[in-house]
């Protein structure tokens, strides 16, 4: 029998994603019996998540750590993508229409607009890296709990990839501002975060 893959930074919600509240245990119940929603969402999720990078490349083309680390994970993201779209032609599912996703919109209201160009991009980073860590923090739970095996593998994986792309964003954003004024603005997003997770009703089609 094949075992699952040992996780062996267990505690990484608190010592490297840092979020502040947890995934309500209800969504992985009723997120395991719509799985085809699921997945549509999740599609789209990795085609939103490789479009941010696309678009802060074409806004900020001069920095050039920038432009190289998010064409990797524009890579990365858009694979991800793709093989979400296997694993719904597997079980006979379409891609379906694209939902809006309540989560991320509110999140990127805290983007502050019309500032310091750099200090909307680390806004932007940040909001960024806090998306990966819920997406990593849900693939988490659905390794965990999932009763598809194959899925359950699937997840696996791609949570181990989100963890490193909430660190990578969190780099690139103390590469172009301080570091400690960074850290202050990733605490001040995680409360945010936290509060948006607590307002919006526990669904069982959103990744989210």
């Amino acid at each position: 029998m094949e075992t699952q893959p040992a996780f062996n930074a267990e505690p990484k919600e608190k010592t490297i994603l840092k979020l502040k509240l947890n995934t309500d245990p209800r969504w992985v119940d009723i997120a395991s019996k719509n799985i085809e929603d699921i997945l549509v969402d999740h599609a789209y999720c990795e085609q939103k998540a490789a479009s941010t990078g696309i678009s802060l490349i074409v806004k900020y083309p001069e920095k050039t750590r920038l432009v190289d680390e998010l064409t990797a994970l524009v890579a990365e993201e858009w694979a991800h993508f793709e093989r979400v779209l296997l694993e719904l032609r597997k079980r006979g599912f379409a891609l379906g229409p694209q939902r809006r996703d309540e989560y991320v919109v509110q999140l990127l209201t805290h983007v502050r607009r019309g500032d310091h160009r750099d200090r909307q991009l680390m806004d932007m980073l940040l909001v960024s890296a806090l998306i990966e860590a819920r997406s990593c923090e849900r693939f988490k739970l659905l390794w965990q709990h999932i009763p598809d095996p194959e899925l359950s593998k699937f997840y696996y994986e791609l949570m181990v990839s989100e963890a490193a792309h909430f660190v990578s964003y969190v780099d690139l954003a103390k590469e172009y501002r301080d570091p400690k004024e960074v850290d202050v603005r990733l605490q001040e997003l995680l409360k945010i975060e936290g509060d948006i997770i607590t307002s919006l009703p526990v669904r069982d089609d959103r990744m989210h």
